[in-house]
């Protein structure tokens, strides 16, 4: 009997064993597929670590690695749950693939995406791609849709041998961190933040034009788009686009926070003070981008008499909803400035209703600056990311001297 019982547990550890090791991730870079309506690939890669028992994930666009932590395996099935955007990756574990779905949680629905990936493979589009046509390194003017529906953004690429890096900025933002590849006469890019998953595709007619451009955006979005090249393109002054109607000079409001008390701008934390207002929403990449550089903008104007407040412009009306998706915004960057809860939702409109003294509100993000009197001095559409380069430097200086001279301001 004792031998039959050592025996019968050294077969269960053995098991235990097996599986185990058949639900971790092989280590090291994988390549993901995410599949759209129509069928098309949105492709990206990310790499896979271990410490210990723990597994990480670090999703791959150009430099940013973006860090994902909570991965769990049991059995031969892989969750992932990303740590903004509320979505998440329900898988299967082959050993040599996963296969399973991509689903991101909307206000009323789930909208799933099948998703498969491979470990070992390091390439994004092709393993070998073709020698390239063209270099479409430099600035592009580009416009996307048609007719009514067309908007000018500007493209700026980075060409290193057939590698293809960069970004399209536009009024409100921008596509963050894009990658891809020049494959004969065909430019490939993709992103896959958690929150939005990107194909750009286009033929490379010749140095100086992109045609046929086709833009893919989750499970079905679809647009059209062309480039022409073009050094000196720039977008509207991100300045110009949202003011204050006639006869207002200050921003109004009572919002409340994450543990429900009502804060306004009204309050003694807020006066004789310079207030930076961030509209923003936890389902948004470019607030995302707006908030890592907000923490550290608000760590060293602090103490100088800078208050900084968001406004979380949700999904949802629902508040513990929105708290639950806004608190991982505040945990994931360690906001040490107030976010507050509107109790309104991310459709533009509704967000000009719960600010009645705007004209409108673009995008997301818009940023507003009220001097230590109270009164709005600026408002600033969209956010230029990391992702832009330069763009994001030259945000910075030109942001921190405002701040500098409102503070000179008696």
């Amino acid at each position: 009997m004792i031998k039959k019982l050592i025996m019968g547990a050294a077969v269960l550890a053995a098991l235990t064993t097996h599986t185990q090791a058949q639900s971790a991730l092989q280590k090291g870079v994988w390549r993901g597929e995410l599949k759209t309506a129509t069928a098309k690939i949105i492709p990206f890669n990310f790499d896979v670590s271990q410490s210990g028992n723990k597994q990480d994930i670090y999703i791959i666009n150009s430099s940013e690695r973006f860090k994902v932590t909570d991965v769990t395996s049991k059995g031969d099935s892989v969750f992932i749950k990303m740590p903004l955007f509320d979505s998440e990756f329900r898988l299967k574990h082959s050993g040599k693939e996963l296969t399973g779905q991509y689903i991101k949680h909307l206000a009323d629905k789930d909208v799933p995406m099948e998703f498969t990936a491979t470990p070992a493979t390091p390439w994004r589009f092709f393993k070998e791609p073709v020698k390239s046509a063209a270099n479409v390194s430099g600035r592009w003017s580009a416009i996307f849709g048609e007719g009514d529906s067309r908007d000018t953004t500007v493209g700026e690429f980075k060409q290193t041998g057939q590698k293809v890096t960069g970004t399209f900025l536009t009024t409100t933002g921008d596509y963050r961190f894009l990658e891809g590849t020049v494959s004969g006469d065909s430019l490939y890019l993709s992103c896959f933040d958690g929150g939005h998953a990107f194909l750009f595709t286009a033929k490379v007619a010749d140095n100086n034009t992109l045609s046929d451009g086709k833009f893919f955006s989750g499970l079905t979005g679809r647009d059209v788009w062309v480039a022409k090249r073009d050094e000196n393109a720039k977008l509207p002054d991100a300045y110009s686009l949202t003011a204050l109607k006639p006869g207002y000079k200050k921003l109004d409001f009572t919002f409340k926070d994450l543990d429900g008390k009502p804060v306004s701008l009204s309050d003694n934390r807020f006066k004789n003070k310079v207030v930076i207002v961030q509209i923003m929403g936890s389902w948004c990449p470019n607030c995302m981008d707006e908030t890592a550089y907000m923490v550290n903008y608000y760590k060293k104007y602090q103490k100088r008499g800078v208050e900084v407040v968001g406004l979380a412009y949700e999904r949802t009306t629902d508040f513990a909803r929105s708290r639950k998706s806004v608190m991982q915004i505040k945990n994931r960057f360690n906001v040490p400035y107030p976010l507050l809860i509107t109790g309104y939702t991310s459709n533009k409109e509704e967000t000009a209703k719960s600010l009645p003294m705007l004209t409108k509100v673009v995008g997301f993000p818009t940023t507003i600056i009220i001097d230590k009197k109270g009164d709005v001095r600026k408002i600033h559409t969209g956010f230029n990311g990391p992702g832009t380069g330069e763009h994001y430097t030259e945000f910075i200086t030109e942001f921190e001297k405002l701040t500098d001279d409102l503070l000179k301001e008696k």
